[in-house]
């Protein structure tokens, strides 16, 4: 009753009529990918009133080319896009989380955290002595870890956070009793607060693989994150706050942030899950690919984009706009390079420029729309940070900001190899 798409619905109903028990079982498991994340799980509704920071009118404060795009943003974001911020990139963990643990360090109200992936290496434990100081020192510190997420390492980092007296919570954890076993509708977000004043969000999970210069480590990746000052940084924080309600199916009081002016970038942030914001970013991400009138460009570790945004990129490329995706050369999932590599001909047939980088992996997510607005966030181009991920994305119209990125992106053309038809 709830299957947006009738294939996917038909195709549950083969399976349970067609394997008896173990079909129901198997769609009970991996097959309802929905939840209810706010007011309907709450005594008490927990989302911000109307924030504080008021809405820019596109027509005026915005290009008129982006005026369309930035409407959209209103029309499915519960957060108005914000003036005075500061967005600064982060490459790889050597500059993110020496960043980020000078940020656990100096908070003095509080600090939260979020992540889908916190290893127990070198890393994860400097971050998890880090949250224990701040903690034995006074400061608010909540952290959540993905129930899924929690089991890349042992010991598990709730776990060692829990001995340490940091307050924890693992988001929906499989588990027999009481049954829970729902294997999808992860928490990809990555979110780290500290005092309301400072944030940083992007892909990066916690762990050495995000090291990139170690060259010993044949599993390190190379990405980037992002650290953010402004009135932005109280959405990010609100994000959390409802993620840790509806954990403790109990409302929570809103912490202070600094809404001043840190500089000049528009930012809103997004959400999306499955839950009652399912598609939202899938909908500005087409929206951003419709209004583009010269380039667009895009980098992610996973590319199994819906039709609907297939269309988009088609059409985009068709007009006469310079559409550019970087993928991994190698993915560290074979089926993904497999699907991948079986999709990308209808979009080459139609002028879409597709690079592959060469190895290490690339786990970097961002979208460029001619040179002026960008998308930071954890969502990848695939099925599951789609549909059956809770995921975050942050809206960003500045064109210094988009000129960093931008190099970034032609760096990275620079050393990738070009797919073609042939």
């Amino acid at each position: 009753l709830w299957k947006r798409d009738p294939r996917a619905a038909l195709g549950w109903i083969v399976v349970c009529l067609a394997v008896p028990v173990f079909g129901p079982l198997f769609y009970f498991v991996f097959g309802i990918n929905r939840i209810r994340t706010r007011a309907q799980a709450l005594p008490i509704p927990v989302s911000a009133p109307e924030d504080d920071a008021e809405a820019i009118t596109p027509s005026t404060e915005l290009p008129g080319e982006f005026s369309e795009l930035a409407s959209i943003g209103n029309a499915v974001s519960r957060f108005a896009l914000t003036s005075g911020n500061r967005v600064e990139i982060l490459h790889n963990g050597e500059q993110a989380y020496p960043a980020m643990l000078d940020a656990i360090d100096g908070a003095a109200s509080h600090v939260y955290l979020s992540t889908y992936i916190f290893q127990t290496n070198q890393s994860g434990l400097a971050f998890i002595d880090a949250l224990a100081r701040a903690n034995q020192r006074g400061v608010d510190v909540r952290v959540v870890v993905d129930g899924i997420g929690d089991h890349y390492s042992r010991p598990a980092a709730s776990r060692l956070l829990a001995r340490r007296g940091v307050n924890v919570q693992r988001f929906m954890p499989p588990r027999l009793i009481p049954p829970a076993v729902h294997i999808n509708l992860r928490n990809h977000r990555k979110i780290l607060i500290a005092d309301g004043r400072v944030a940083f969000t992007g892909g990066m999970n916690i762990g050495d693989r995000h090291l990139a210069n170690d060259l010993e480590n044949a599993d390190r990746v190379v990405d980037v994150h992002f650290r953010l000052r402004g009135p932005v940084v109280g959405q990010l924080q609100q994000i959390f706050l409802d993620t840790w309600a509806f954990m403790n199916r109990s409302p929570v009081d809103t912490a202070p942030s600094d809404d001043r002016a840190a500089g000049e970038a528009r930012c809103r942030t997004l959400v999306d899950g499955p839950d009652e914001d399912l598609d939202k970013i899938l909908n500005v991400l087409v929206a951003a690919v419709g209004s583009a009138r010269e380039q667009v460009a895009i980098m992610t570790p996973y590319f199994l984009p819906p039709r609907e945004l297939v269309g988009a990129l088609k059409a985009a490329a068709m007009r006469g706009v310079d559409v550019a995706v970087v993928i991994p050369g190698l993915n560290n999932l074979p089926f993904v390079h497999w699907a991948t590599r079986h999709m990308l001909w209808e979009l080459l047939e139609r002028g879409v420029r597709i690079h592959a980088h060469p190895p290490p992996f690339v786990h970097t997510k961002l979208l460029m729309v001619d040179r002026h607005y960008v998308q930071i966030g954890s969502t990848n181009m695939d099925p599951r940070s789609l549909r059956l991920n809770f995921e975050l994305q942050v809206e960003i119209y500045d064109r210094d900001f988009a000129a960093i990125v931008d190099s970034h992106f032609q760096e990275s053309i620079a050393r990738a190899h070009e797919i073609t038809l042939d």
